[in-house]
């Protein structure tokens, strides 16, 4: 339940003291109450259904701060089972205390309520927040997160009229409990079609409202369960000038595939004449399904009628297509980041990298039923999150390095893995698809550049084709899927491990992620310092074995 006014002061004043602790203590907080519950939505304009609301809201309340808040976010849990909120994006420096997912946090108990303190440091651009537990996602409870530059740090393109977020994402009929009844029973292993795609919840209602010859900034998140989407706006151009906190050359496009747990940030003039235009979100890469599309509206504050014309088309239905889409995006080498330093100023091409992971995924049946693994190890979720497991010594947890660096043929597994990484290593990840679905990769905690996509089987040779000066960084990386042509396709990757702590590398396939197509990276160094890694948070949650272990 919601806190009583004088409890919330108390808990106000509490947090106030201890604010201090954070780091940039001098800089601005930001602080969020949020009640979490069911309540009956009615997206797809038929059947009332049971959503996940925050403060009565589908979607969630959107959070607004600037490069380096510390955002204080007290979460009460309303709902009949564990809850726990993780913020896709936000690199969570020092302080993956503060990730919310399963292996860094316990979720928060039906009836309790937990506080998380984290800054957006040094990021600017366009992140979501979602439930991680379970299948709360496909119910609703994710919202958008917009990190806005300082005033000192220039973005590389003037000032919008203003600024549009479109959470896009497919949707269901069926409730987030009956789509984990459905996984866990193991028949297929994977979700069935979904019935709608929504744009902000509603399948045709969005409206964006501009002004003619002025020039807006359009904010594209995936917050989908699994499916590919394409957006598009009818008669107008798509100029990229964001993809995920980093800044692109910015090429223009007629529209722009954006992947499970992607974001992309684009600018569009208002220079057509002053009518409605149609937003449109179709779904991509679904075989067998009956195609998915949800529209909103572009209206021109003048219009007093409708565009004529058919809905723009969808781009060709190949993975290829979207493959080449994604590797036109450049990195923008002259920009500032988030500080004042030029992007490229970090010469990420020629640092050599200390070691390879090869990592594929595969869909094996273990004890009877559909699991998802990487390198034959399908991930299993413990009672207590790896994070403490880590942090009070708990023995027979982890399976140390346990999913080997390439996949070795041995029988699948079931498992806990941790790759066991030391800070300020420089490593090449590389994604190796063996199936028939188009993957996508999402790595908490950082940034990564995609050097490279491919088709076949990966092999050393293919460095030869890295793009080693420019390559896109980002932290969600789609892959090719099983071909008749090219039974294989790879996307590689180089980190820079500069964030000590426990960061999740995932399927952002929400069901393949829950089926074990995940596992962990402790990043880290025997000089424990506050300057590498924060304390456990006094307010921790304590659960499984280390329940009553005190902080």
């Amino acid at each position: 339940m919601a806190p009583p006014p004088a409890a919330a002061a108390a808990l106000a004043a509490c947090i106030l003291a201890v604010a201090a602790t954070l780091a940039g203590a001098d800089d601005p907080y930001r602080f969020f109450t949020w009640n979490v519950t069911y309540g009956s939505i009615n997206p797809l304009g038929s059947t009332p259904q049971q959503g996940i609301l925050i403060n009565g809201q589908f979607p969630g309340p959107r959070i607004d701060c600037v490069t380096n808040d510390n955002i204080i976010v007290n979460v009460f849990n309303n709902l009949d089972e564990p809850f726990l909120l993780t913020w896709n994006g936000i690199k969570q420096r020092k302080n993956s205390w503060q990730d919310g997912v399963l292996g860094t946090n316990c979720p928060i108990p039906p009836g309790a309520n937990y506080t998380y303190k984290f800054q957006a440091k040094d990021q600017i651009g366009t992140f979501v927040y979602f439930p991680s537990v379970a299948m709360h996602r496909a119910a609703g409870g994710f919202g958008a997160l917009n990190v806005y530059q300082r005033p000192a740090i220039p973005v590389p393109y003037p000032p919008p009229a203003g600024d549009f977020t479109l959470l896009v994402g497919d949707w269901y009929k069926a409730g987030h409990k009956q789509l984990r009844q459905a996984l866990d029973a193991g028949g297929g292993g994977a979700l069935p079609p979904p019935d709608a795609l929504l744009i902000n919840g509603m399948p045709s209602a969005a409206a964006f409202v501009g002004d003619q010859g002025r020039t807006y900034l359009f904010r594209v998140s995936n917050v989908g369960v699994k499916t590919s989407v394409n957006v598009r706006i009818q008669g107008h151009s798509l100029r990229l000038v964001e993809v995920e906190g980093t800044h692109p050359v910015q090429n223009v496009y007629d529209s722009l595939d954006v992947h499970v747990g992607q974001s992309v940030a684009f600018l569009v003039t208002l220079d057509k004449a002053a009518q409605d235009y149609a937003v449109v979100a179709s779904a991509r890469f679904s075989p067998g399904a009956a195609p998915l599309m949800a529209t909103g509206t572009l209206h021109y504050s003048s219009a007093v009628s409708r565009a004529p014309g058919p809905l723009p088309a969808p781009p060709p239905e190949q993975a290829e297509w979207s493959m080449n889409q994604a590797r036109s995006f450049r990195w923008n080498l002259t920009a500032s980041a988030a500080r004042p330093n030029p992007q490229g100023s970090f010469h990420y091409g020629t640092i050599a990298t200390s070691r390879t992971l090869v990592l594929a995924n595969s869909a094996p049946v273990l004890a009877g039923q559909r699991r998802y693994a990487v390198n034959g190890v399908s991930f299993v979720v413990p009672d207590t999150p790896l994070k403490l497991v880590d942090n009070y010594n708990i023995a027979n947890v982890i399976g140390w390095d346990s999913v080997p660096a390439r996949p070795d043929g041995a029988a699948p597994r079931s498992g806990t893995p941790v790759v066991r990484l030391n800070l300020h290593e420089f490593i090449e990840v590389v994604f190796q698809n063996t199936e028939n679905e188009l993957q996508s990769w999402h790595l908490d905690g950082y940034d990564f550049w995609v050097v490279g996509y491919g088709n076949g089987q990966w092999t050393e040779n293919q460095r030869t084709t890295y793009n080693l000066v420019d390559a896109q960084a980002r932290h969600t990386v789609q892959q090719c899927p099983f071909r008749q042509v090219y039974p294989n396709g790879w996307s590689a990757i180089l980190v820079s491990l500069d964030n000590q702590g426990m960061w999740n590398l995932r399927s952002a396939n929400w069901d393949r992620q829950y089926l074990g197509q995940q596992l962990y990276m402790r990043v880290w160094t025997p000089q424990q310092s506050f300057s590498n890694e924060y304390s456990i948070p006094t307010n921790a949650i304590l659960c499984g074995r280390a329940a009553g272990l005190g902080h």
